[in-house]
């Protein structure tokens, strides 16, 4: 085992692409967690599952509370990912979009931009589908990211 794990917003996180993380990260021998306010099917044994507080946030805290700098986030919560971004955590969404210092301001201000549009209705319909594009773009990402801090935690150096 490395001395890093991914961690996973699980509420909203499609179902392929929790199969494809599990299956890569433990077969490389990364401990994965998936964090949620309910119980999800994992897709593995392996596979950590912690179900949270039904509360606004728990999962989000809970995560942010418990990852090290040398972990990995999958989430798609733009305000969390900027929490975590701030703790130095790398963190990444499931469309293949890894947040950094450099980007997440821009990522906040879209995201409330839409929200500004949708409250005077103006926002158009978003779309939530999830299938082989978009699962192709997150495992080239996630195959990166993994090996990176494969890599460093092999050579014990700071991934950043």
């Amino acid at each position: 085992m490395y001395s890093f794990s991914v961690w996973v917003d699980a509420d909203s996180f499609p179902a392929l692409a929790r199969k494809f993380l599990a299956e890569h990260a433990l077969g490389k021998g990364v401990e994965v967690l998936f964090v949620a306010n309910h119980e999800l099917k994992v897709p593995d044994e392996r596979v950590k599952m912690i179900v949270c507080e039904k509360l606004e946030g728990a999962a989000d805290d809970y995560i942010c509370n418990h990852a090290c700098e040398n972990d990995i986030v999958v989430t798609r919560d733009i305000p969390f990912a900027s929490r975590l971004v701030q703790k130095n955590i790398a963190v990444m969404n499931d469309r293949g979009l890894l947040f950094s210092k450099e980007s997440i301001e821009d990522k906040l201000r879209e995201r409330d931009f839409s929200l500004n549009l949708a409250e005077l209705g103006l926002g158009g319909k978003k779309e939530n589908f999830y299938g082989e594009k978009e699962l192709k773009k997150f495992s080239t990402l996630f195959i990166e990211e993994l090996q990176k801090h494969i890599i460093a935690d092999i050579y014990h150096v700071k991934r950043r």
